[in-house]
């Protein structure tokens, strides 16, 4: 996922706790063999670099095991992705997923999404951002953690373009809520383009985590920003 400034701006705090998981001999040999092919290396100064043509680029931010990711690559062959997660068993799941499926317009970076916005997207180069059922980190004193926060959702906006889509979707009411204030607050660089949320977009496929979510009686909420 990524980490994000510290009130004091003296530390980073992670948004993401890397738990050790245990990689399964297929998921290791992904790693080790696919993600030369389709990883992108962090010397690399601009992530477009990394795909074969100069199609329009997506960003999904911590795609879990790349369900979601290798589902809209094939239906979008028309764009560029990138997927962005530091959990090793989810990228080697992806990985194997993207060469099933025999993708091309996919590439993943296994770090901090700070760490990649930072210092590999150049301005303006996105058409869009999709983030999809990021930890809610549910409990007060956790909220520092939550992605969705002032600083990063800057580095969005200074990464889209004119046009562009910032998505996101979650099944915790009260982080939608949290989504929707703290980028509502940035209303100079995004719109808000529902009232306040919209219906799950064409392109966003349903993933284990809605299902989960909705197995639990959770409501699924969309939030769908135009970049001025």
């Amino acid at each position: 996922m990524a980490a994000v400034e510290s009130p004091q701006g003296l530390r980073r705090v992670r948004s993401f706790v890397r738990r050790p998981g245990r990689l399964t001999p297929a998921q290791r040999r992904a790693l080790d063999e696919l993600l030369p092919r389709y990883g992108v290396e962090e010397s690399r100064a601009d992530v477009r670099a990394a795909f074969p043509g100069p199609a329009p680029l997506v960003v999904e931010v911590g795609f879990g095991n790349g369900e979601a990711l290798v589902a809209m690559a094939a239906s979008e062959p028309q764009r560029n992705f990138l997927g962005i997660e530091v959990h090793e068993p989810g990228v080697g799941r992806a990985l194997r997923a993207i060469e099933d499926a025999g993708l091309d317009n996919v590439r993943v970076a296994m770090r901090d999404a700070v760490e990649v916005f930072d210092r590999q997207v150049r301005p303006g180069s996105l058409e869009q951002v999709r983030m999809y059922f990021p930890d809610p980190w549910p409990k007060k004193r956790h909220h520092k953690r939550r992605i969705v926060q002032a600083g990063f959702v800057e580095r969005l906006g200074n990464a889209i373009g004119p046009g562009g889509l910032l998505h996101l979707a979650t099944d915790w009411a009260p982080y939608a809520e949290w989504m929707r204030e703290v980028i509502g607050e940035l209303d100079t660089v995004f719109v808000n383009q529902g009232q306040p949320y919209v219906e799950r977009p064409s392109w966003r496929p349903r993933t284990r985590f809605e299902r989960r979510g909705l197995g639990r009686g959770h409501a699924i909420f969309d939030l769908l920003f135009l970049r001025r």
